[in-house]
């Protein structure tokens, strides 16, 4: 679960932040301290399902916003998957609507 929590958050940044022209972002960047696997497994492990949604909904905020908001169809999407995520109520019911977020995020690189 934290690993894909951090892939989610990892590829939100990368859309935000990577460009081109500079060296890509890793899961050991500074940016990324945040929302690292540990930062993820102290929240898995409290049970903290708010805590959770929030540090995805920061993630996926700065994607959407990079990919030009939800009046484009790219965060229209992002934006629905996001919804379906953030409607989820327990830690056992997120791997599906994660996983589709990750699957999205991990095609629109």
């Amino acid at each position: 679960m934290e690993l894909l929590l951090e892939t989610v958050a990892l590829f939100c940044l990368k859309l935000a932040y990577e460009t081109e022209d500079s060296s890509p972002i890793l899961r050991d960047d500074l940016l990324m301290s945040d929302y690292e696997r540990e930062v993820f497994g102290l929240l898995v492990r409290r049970g903290d399902v708010e805590g959770i949604h929030l540090k995805v909904d920061e993630c996926v905020g700065l994607a959407r916003e990079a990919i030009g908001g939800v009046d484009k169809p790219l965060g229209q999407e992002l934006q629905r998957l996001a919804a379906e995520f953030s409607s989820v109520q327990t830690i056992a019911e997120f791997d599906p609507a994660l996983g589709a977020l990750k699957d999205y995020l991990k095609d629109i690189q």
